[in-house]
């Protein structure tokens, strides 16, 4: 973990994201009389352009957004094509789907699951609707001047980030072993001379300029029912894909209302699935009544309710038009029954767990009060690595999220939205806002809400220390990541023993991208904001 950052103070407005590039986008939006809103879309397709393994313009987004009254959800994620069916999924793959391998080289638990690349796993981009959505309702600036620093970004080309690098040339790596017609555009966007862009290294990508001009002039009507979406149809029916006109036609984003769960004096908000948030809101659920005093137990039970959030989690979250979730999952018996189930040990929950995805999440503020939490993904690095060619984007594999076991309500089908990893969170105190937060990260990521969320109730920590924090991270079984500074320094040694007494497997992580990368903004009592960005990338933040 490098070196612990500073806390960002800003009188006016602030952005946090992954990339700095993305951070000055934004805040250029917000210096030229943007609201927080027009400076989210700014940052957010400026990421598509300086950090493609992570997010593209073929993803996925999901928003929360104060408006100085109250909070507004977006679930922009895509559904399934029609034409895509289980018997399908296991005829292509040999009757039995294939046997998926989790970020820590492992087979998952959870048995056969869908392909991860390829046009199988690929649903409908919901990531141009939803920002077209977010504009029509909370915009303030013209929708086609937000994307001027990411098409010119895209257009002039820009050096390449470190940790992007590091994520890049681990993707043209795997990408190596795939072949068939729907691949071959991907070595030439994303890998020329056959290697990613090194460090420093400017890349260009003005096939992307050209759609995101596309989508900016047409307020993304191209992508849905114009050039775009003929290529997209096109570019499938030529190399074996399921994505028809009346799939993309039929996008619609989804407004919904962030649910609660109250944690000591604060209220957590989570979006509803298809999300799962809900794993977060359970743990904290049950965290709420135990000591955080009480010790190295403290630490241990955090792991425990994590566990038990999961579990709920992956038995119920689906496409919640198809599948609505119980509704008694987060009252206050539920809670209590699956509190008074954490015992001084480790236990073992049948769930089946996700693979690390490849994300971004960003967070911005106005001088307003309006504030934004946003996140957009397309799963694993590059997606599907089905990239549309003439285009310069990948498509995301999102599909991986469904299940292919019989009378699963996310079992794989038609026109269906998948389970889906990508959270995004806001914190309120008595009703009142503190501000946006999110830890992107598949698995990672309620797990990492459950530690920043702790972090700043019950230490008190601002956001970049709350940040800053050795975290933990829990996979499956009784096996337990942490990075070293958990474990080290005073009383770490005791820390350690007590959780390997108590039957957690516990090991020392030698990558720290296993630990997710956050961002938060919390209101300052005295007026403005401070501002969090994670260390262990080279993102940062921006205030003004």
């Amino acid at each position: 973990m490098t070196h612990p950052r500073q806390p960002l103070y800003a009188p006016r407005g602030a952005v946090a994201t992954s990339h700095p590039l993305a951070v000055a986008a934004g805040l250029a939006v917000l210096r030229r009389g943007g609201n927080a809103v027009d400076a989210a879309l700014a940052t957010a397709s400026t990421l598509t352009v300086v950090q493609p393994p992570s997010n593209d313009i073929g993803g996925d987004l999901f928003a929360i957004v104060w408006d100085g009254r109250r909070l507004h959800g977006l679930n922009a994620s895509g559904r399934s094509p029609a034409g895509l069916t289980r018997d399908l999924v296991l005829a292509a793959t040999g009757g039995r789907g294939v046997e998926p391998v989790d970020a820590l080289g492992g087979a998952q638990a959870a048995g056969p699951a869908m392909p991860a690349r390829g046009w199988l796993p690929v649903t409908v981009p919901g990531a141009p609707a939803g920002w077209r959505d977010l504009h029509e309702r909370f915009g303030s600036l013209p929708f086609a001047d937000l994307f001027a620093d990411a098409i010119g970004y895209a257009e002039q080309g820009h050096p390449v980030s470190t940790t992007t690098a590091a994520a890049w040339s681990r993707a043209v790596a795997g990408h190596a072993g795939l072949t068939g017609p729907e691949y071959a555009e991907f070595g030439r966007v994303f890998a020329a001379d056959g290697r990613a862009p090194r460090a420093g290294e400017r890349w260009r990508n003005p096939d992307a300029a050209r759609t995101l001009r596309l989508i900016a002039d047409s307020r993304a009507g191209e992508f849905y029912r114009g050039r775009i979406a003929a290529a997209l149809t096109d570019h499938a029916a030529r190399t074996g894909g399921l994505l028809t006109a009346a799939d993309l036609e039929a996008h619609a984003s989804v407004w919904v209302d962030p649910v609660p769960v109250r944690y000591r004096d604060h209220e957590v908000w989570e979006l509803p699935p298809n999300g799962q948030g809900l794993a977060a809101l359970i743990a904290l659920g049950i965290l709420d009544g135990f000591d955080p005093a009480d010790g190295s137990r403290w630490l241990h039970r955090q792991i425990e309710a994590v566990k038990l959030g999961f579990a709920d989690a992956h038995a119920h979250v689906a496409d919640p038009d198809l599948a609505p979730v119980p509704s008694g999952l987060l009252t206050p018996e539920h809670l209590a029954r699956c509190r008074a189930t954490v015992s001084d040990a480790a236990a073992d929950p049948v769930t089946g767990a996700p693979e690390r995805g490849g994300t971004v999440y960003l967070c911005t503020a106005d001088e307003s009060g309006m504030m934004v939490s946003l996140i957009q993904s397309t799963y694993l690095a590059f997606g599907s690595h089905v990239v549309l060619p003439g285009y310069g984007f990948a498509l995301q594999n999102r599909g991986l999220g469904f299940r292919l076991d019989v009378g699963h309500p996310n079992v794989v089908g038609p026109a269906k939205r998948p389970y889906h990893t990508i959270i995004p969170g806001f914190l309120t105190r008595q009703g009142a806002p503190v501000g946006p937060f999110g830890v992107m990260g598949g698995h990672m990521q309620p797990q990492g809400h459950v530690q920043l969320v702790s972090g700043t109730v019950d230490a008190g920590l601002d956001p970049q220390a709350a940040l800053d924090k050795p975290r933990w991270y829990w996979h499956a079984g009784r096996s337990l990541l942490v990075e070293e500074q958990l474990i080290a320094g005073p009383g770490g040694a005791a820390r350690l023993a007590d959780l390997r007494d108590r039957g957690h497997q516990v090991t020392v992580a030698s990558d720290s991208t296993v630990f997710g990368y956050g961002q938060a903004i919390w209101r300052h009592a005295d007026g403005g904001y401070v501002v969090g960005s994670e260390p262990r990338v080279d993102g940062g933040a921006g205030g003004f």
